[in-house]
């Protein structure tokens, strides 16, 4: 799986990894649409007046997730 990232314009793939899910504990079987919606909640947060969700780390705007 690959997160969709845009910054300035241009569109980024971050590979998911073992850091990033790390301390996430899933109790059921889901699905690869599922975990980028934990992904989305773990990694960013939401500015309600831009209707964005801005990643944590800066590194620009979550758009989505690329399912392998």
């Amino acid at each position: 799986m690959e997160l969709i990232i845009i910054n300035d314009g241009l569109l980024q793939l971050i590979p998911v990894t073992k850091q990033m899910v790390k301390g996430i504990e899933l109790v059921q079987d889901i699905n690869c649409f599922q975990l980028c919606d934990i992904m989305r909640i773990k990694l960013t947060e939401y500015a309600e007046n831009l209707n964005l969700h801005i990643m944590n780390d800066g590194s620009g705007n979550f758009m989505g997730c690329i399912c392998k």
